[in-house]
């Protein structure tokens, strides 16, 4: 007589990076980098700042590409309606708390489950969330513009790495809750400083001892962009920073429970097993 059938929890992950997630995730990363980093790039008097006006077609560029990983990383997956259900609602979510601390001092609840969700439910789930929850914020509160790419490009980058940290299976507890708190934490300065890559090209002669120099060595323009970051967004990156690390350890253990088990309900490839014959 066969005994009863007995489920085991997945420990997949909702979103599997396949071969086309990881190449176009690849040829993002790369124009990202470019697009954010081609002041250290450049040779001084290569006069890319005079393409500032490009700025649009860069937006359209990369919506284009990130547009191409969300679609990859779902189309080779066993994305099912549950799962695309829990990726909208967690867009969703993350949205609605994005305008919550907005202007008060980098005060930015959404961080926190991006952490959370990334850990969970992996870095392919990850890079979608974080792209599809800055898009939909940006829409919720009129923040279009050719920012946008970035700030999505950022996000993805930001909960892709929570899917990446170490002992996605046999960490838990006190030990987890303390490796996220401190990726959040370095991960939300991070963000900042990757963002004002965005603008800081772009400043002119404003503010002559932080702006960009063209003509400067790598040296000087790096020197120029720490005083910036220290002058413009210390303060909104550490308030950023300590929000998420408070938000994880308070809440952390709830919201990993619910994200877990909405995973283990999702039954996104559940193995099913039977028991040998009874003695």
């Amino acid at each position: 007589m066969s005994g009863a059938p007995r489920v085991r929890a997945p420990r997949v992950r909702a979103v599997r990076l396949g071969p086309r997630s990881v190449a176009a995730l690849a040829l993002t990363g790369a124009v990202g980098v470019a697009a954010f980093g081609w002041p250290f790039l450049a040779p001084p008097g290569s006069g890319l700042s005079a393409h500032a006006q490009d700025a649009p077609w860069l937006f359209a560029g990369l919506l284009l590409l990130l547009v191409a990983v969300v679609g990859a990383t779902i189309s080779e997956s066993d994305l099912g309606p549950k799962a695309v259900a829990m990726l909208g609602v967690l867009a969703a979510t993350g949205a609605a708390l994005r305008p919550i601390g907005a202007g008060t001092a980098g005060l930015e609840p959404m961080f926190f489950l991006m952490v959370l969700s990334g850990r969970v439910l992996g870095p392919g789930f990850g890079f979608a969330l974080g792209s599809v929850t800055m898009f939909a914020s940006a829409l919720l509160t009129g923040g279009v513009g050719p920012w946008l790419p970035f700030q999505m490009l950022a996000m993805g980058w930001f909960t892709m790495g929570a899917g990446l940290l170490p002992g996605p299976v046999r960490l838990r507890g006190r030990g987890e809750l303390l490796v996220l708190a401190v990726y959040g934490f370095l991960a939300a300065f991070a963000y900042g400083t990757v963002m004002n890559l965005a603008g800081w090209p772009f400043m002119g002669a404003a503010a002559s001892g932080i702006s960009f120099d063209a003509d400067a060595p790598v040296a000087a323009n790096l020197a120029r962009f720490v005083a910036y970051c220290v002058a413009t967004s210390l303060g909104w990156d550490l308030g950023r920073a300590v929000c998420t690390v408070v938000l994880t350890l308070a809440l952390g253990p709830a919201v990993l429970r619910a994200l877990r088990r909405a995973t283990r309900r999702a039954a996104f490839e559940t193995a099913v097993t039977f028991d040998g014959p009874g003695t």
